[in-house]
């Protein structure tokens, strides 16, 4: 196998509810997330240029109305750039972490729930950025979890790309703490790294996979935190 290529956006900008850790919420872009997909197509062409990549023209992305909307600004864009016709396929997969039962409740409802139920504890203080944390809901995720998760869904996209004289590179869209926790998976981020860094809205990082399947970071830069930042999506 020759060396591949995933590049890996985070969504733009997005209308979200203040205080709720659930990154599942249904809402779409901002005006300034649309504008921040566009220039990735744009970023990304300049990429694909200087690195001779053979991009796959399906675009994959999660379910999310944030992540699709992200994915089809790009692929409208890299059609009129480049003059092949780019798709969409969404992958579940590619979600970012659940929080289970309790999805679009706020931090302090979630809390106040917890505290209420005889079973169970008040959770730890940075509960939603503990990567090892799993609230106890039904259907609920660690983020360490949802990195594995979106980290296997990365290998078998980039495995079913052709062995010989196709296309080298694809394009995922999805969320940054997954994303962040899926690096980790594959070897690219240790975990005191998940910490310190997040992503930038719609710029891409590429990772390599190599002819003997290990991964490393190639070009683009994770966005440095904040220290107050909380590492959500």
């Amino acid at each position: 196998m020759t060396d591949r290529f995933a590049i890996l956006l985070r969504h733009g900008a997005y209308h979200q509810k203040p205080g709720v850790p659930s990154a599942l919420q249904p809402y779409g872009l901002t005006a300034s997330g649309q504008d921040q997909a566009r220039a990735a197509a744009d970023e990304v062409t300049g990429l694909a240029e200087a690195e001779g990549w053979r991009v796959n023209p399906e675009i994959i992305c999660s379910r999310q109305q944030r992540a699709w909307q992200t994915a089809a600004t790009l692929a409208a864009e890299l059609t009129v750039a480049t003059g092949q016709s780019f798709q969409i396929l969404e992958d579940e997969a590619l979600a970012e972490r659940s929080v289970g039962a309790f999805a679009n409740l706020s931090a302090a409802e979630i809390e106040d729930i917890l505290d209420r139920d005889p079973r169970y504890a008040r959770p730890p203080q940075n509960w939603k950025s503990d990567s090892h944390f799993k609230l106890p809901a039904q259907g609920a995720e660690s983020l360490i979890e949802a990195g594995a998760r979106v980290a296997h869904c990365l290998r078998l996209h980039m495995e079913r790309l052709p062995e010989h004289a196709g296309p080298d590179t694809r394009i995922f869209v999805g969320h940054g703490a997954s994303l962040r926790h899926a690096a980790h998976h594959l070897g690219v981020l240790g975990l005191e790294d998940i910490r310190r860094l997040s992503m930038h809205h719609a710029r891409p990082v590429v990772l390599k996979c190599t002819q003997d399947g290990t991964w490393h970071h190639h070009i683009g830069s994770w966005k440095e935190r904040q220290p107050l930042e909380t590492a959500l999506d």
